[in-house]
Parts: C-alpha cells; sequence; structure tokens
C-alpha cells in the first residue's frame, strides 16, 4: 500500500461527502418562487451551487425586491435540514475513502465547509462519519470570510498543525476551488459529471491540475502524487 505524501488531507462536505445540492436547492428553488423569482432546479444549483444563500442576499434581492431577513434565512435553514434529514445520501464511495484515510494519516482528516456548522454536522451523521470528523469540523460561516477565500482551510490546516503546502484538499466547484488552492494546497478536483459539480475543465481553467471521478478511489488518487510529482 503506497503512503499517502500529504500531512492531511481537508473534505469539503456538500458534493463531496455527500449528495446535498440537489435537495438543499430544491428547497431555496422553491422559496424564492414564494418571493416571485420563478426558475428551475438546474438554473437555481448553477447560480448558487458552491455559494453561502447569506453572501448572496444582494442577488436575491436585485430578483425578487425583497430584501432577505435573518427570519427568511432562519426559514430556510430549518426547511432546509428536514429535507436533508428525510432524504439525505452519501456521494459514492465517500465514506470508505473517508475511512481509509483517516486509517492512514493517523485521524489527520478535516471537513471545511463553507455552509454552516449544524447542516454539516447532520449531513455528516446522517452517512456515519461524523465520528471520523469529530472535532475537526470547520465552518465557513464561523470565519471572516466564505470561499473563495482561503480561510476555512486554513484554520483546518492550523487545527491539525499542518502547513497548507502540505494538505491535500478535495473539492468538487470552483468556489471551493478557489478557496483551497489560495490557501497553498494541492486541491485535487472530483468532476464526477452531471448538475452540482464543477466541470473538469472549470476546475482546470482556474489551475486545479489533479482531477477525478470516483470517489472510491480518492485514497489512490492521493497516493499516486508522490510517484508523479517526486
Amino acid at each position: 500500500m503506497s503512503p499517502i505524501p500529504f500531512d492531511a488531507v481537508l473534505f469539503d462536505c456538500d458534493g463531496v461527502l455527500v449528495d446535498s445540492e440537489p435537495i438543499t436547492n430544491r428547497v431555496l428553488r422553491d422559496m424564492l418562487e414564494e418571493l416571485g423569482w420563478s426558475m428551475s432546479l438546474a438554473d437555481c444549483m448553477r447560480t448558487f451551487v458552491g455559494k453561502a444563500v447569506k453572501d448572496e442576499i444582494d442577488l436575491i434581492e436585485s430578483h425578487t425586491g425583497t430584501r432577505i431577513t435573518s427570519e427568511w434565512l432562519a426559514q430556510f435553514r430549518e426547511r432546509r435540514n428536514e429535507a436533508l434529514d428525510r432524504e439525505l445520501v452519501e456521494i459514492a464511495g465517500a465514506p470508505a475513502a473517508v475511512r481509509a484515510l483517516h486509517a492512514r494519516l493517523g485521524g489527520r482528516i478535516a471537513c471545511a465547509s463553507g455552509a454552516d456548522r449544524l447542516k454539516v454536522e447532520l449531513q455528516l451523521e446522517k452517512i456515519g462519519l461524523l465520528d471520523a470528523f469529530q472535532g475537526r469540523v470547520f465552518s465557513g460561516h464561523e470565519m471572516p470570510r466564505s470561499k473563495p477565500a482561503p480561510d476555512v482551510y486554513l484554520a483546518a490546516a492550523r487545527a491539525l498543525d499542518a502547513d497548507p503546502r502540505r494538505c491535500a484538499v478535495v473539492e468538487d466547484t470552483v468556489t471551493g476551488a478557489m478557496a483551497g488552492l489560495a490557501a497553498g494546497a494541492t486541491v485535487f478536483g472530483y468532476s464526477p459529471g452531471g448538475l452540482g459539480h464543477s466541470s473538469a475543465d472549470a476546475l482546470r481553467a482556474i489551475g486545479v491540475v489533479h482531477i477525478f471521478v470516483d470517489m472510491a478511489q480518492l485514497p489512490a488518487v492521493l497516493a499516486a502524487h508522490r510517484m508523479h510529482d517526486a
């Protein structure tokens, strides 16, 4: 078994570990339609995937004429969490990959998401991975800046006492990959195709060199990096 040539592996959550984006964006689309902004689920995902809704208040107001309030955001999160609790499933291969890397790196993994902590921990618990990330869950909502700023990845690396340049980041969107690159990490872009994930071309355009399509292969992809780049 080849060694993993990184000091730590930092995972995004949505679209990398859990197939949450269609669920979250269905709720968001429905609530925006109640405000007068009608769009398809595909358009909603193209607009909002990889971004925090709280950071898109100006965009929403420009389409609805309504200024989003903290109460509206709280209602969105409540309806979203109820739907996730009912329907959420894992990204195929993700739990096994996480467990394998947790074992091989002596627990030096973290989940660094742009989402709020309640959502991240609910999702990890739902797919049976919360224990693997216990004490190493980082939310962009708790940082000075959200993705694409590097804050959440820098915080995760710092907590693991790891140089960000010796960390692998696993991301599936341009916004998240920009955060990993800005942190100085080596970004591995998960791009299986389909709605909700950035295309391989879009990831390469911002400087992501390593693209893969099967989460089950992640440990092998990370191990191979040493052979290719030593």
